[in-house]
């Protein structure tokens, strides 16, 4: 799982600073984060992008580590740590001082898309990529509101501050790209949270229960039943798998029980031992 998930963090992170480095820098997009407040700050102070990214990450990291605990910290720390060198390397090897294109509706769209991409993996395993992320996971873990509305809540007064760093154009856009960043994010997260949920309706159980536990790994709950029409007993098996397994178990059930009547249900979040340990 460690593996897994570091591997998961990595993929994000260099997504994430393409998208900060190539579209939301030269266009001095600041629809929140840390990414966005740097924006704010070059303009206004002069120093490196990259460089108060790094400081302001540092800060809110330590916020991170106190209240979220150690598992949370050394994530979000080994995140915020690689995204600073790849800034960085990234400023030096490939500066882009001017926007790619003469479309700033086409670049915002990847401003937004590829950090909440990001964002959204990285939430997924229990990290973030720093900065305002930390104060979305802290208003998550104390309040009932959504990640989305938590980036929402804690990058507004970032994007207040485009207005007075640039123009009224650039802070228009940002608000734009702080709306569509939050429900970005809660849509990326729910997609990798998708599980399947299955009720099978079966005179023999045990073929489908034996692959399930054989050969899936995983386990279901059984209950007997009787059917309306026909009166005959029944077995109802219960389980809940990811969206790769799903397909195998409806392939198998096909050549082993054609009589078999399934029932598949689509679960945007599944807690349990196997799956998300809390909510």
């Amino acid at each position: 799982a460690g593996f897994v998930d570091y591997s998961v963090i990595t993929a994000a992170v260099i997504l994430m600073d393409i998208g900060i480095h190539v579209f939301k820098f030269p266009n001095h997009f600041s629809f929140g984060g840390v990414s966005g407040l740097a924006v704010v700050l070059h303009q206004m102070l002069g120093f490196s992008a990259a460089q108060i990214n790094l400081v302001i990450n540092l800060l809110l990291l330590i916020l991170g580590f106190a209240v979220l605990g150690r598992g949370f910290g050394f994530k979000t720390a080994y995140a915020v740590i690689l995204s600073s060198l790849i800034l960085e390397v990234m400023e030096k090897t490939m500066p882009v001082v001017r926007p790619l294109t003469n479309q700033p509706v086409l670049e915002l769209a990847y401003a937004i898309a590829l950090p909440a991409a990001a964002a959204g993996m990285l939430f997924y395993v229990d990290a973030s990529g720093g900065g305002t992320d930390i104060i979305a996971m802290i208003l998550k873990k104390y309040t009932t509101v959504d990640i989305g509305t938590a980036l929402l809540v804690s990058d507004a007064a970032i994007v207040a501050l485009s207005f007075l760093a640039f123009d009224v154009h650039t802070g228009l856009f940002s608000i734009c790209g702080l709306i569509a960043k939050s429900i970005f994010v809660d849509r990326t997260m729910e997609q990798m949270r998708l599980c399947k949920y299955f009720t099978i309706i079966c005179s023999d159980p045990e073929p489908i229960c034996d692959y399930i536990r054989d050969v899936l790994k995983r386990s279901a709950t059984l209950y007997n039943a009787q059917g309306g029409y026909t009166h005959e007993n029944k077995t109802v098996i219960l389980c809940a798998l990811n969206r790769k397994q799903a397909v195998l178990l409806q392939r198998y059930i096909r050549r082993a029980d054609s009589e078999a009547f399934i029932m598949v249900t689509k679960s945007s979040e599944t807690i349990g031992k196997g799956f998300r340990l809390s909510v």
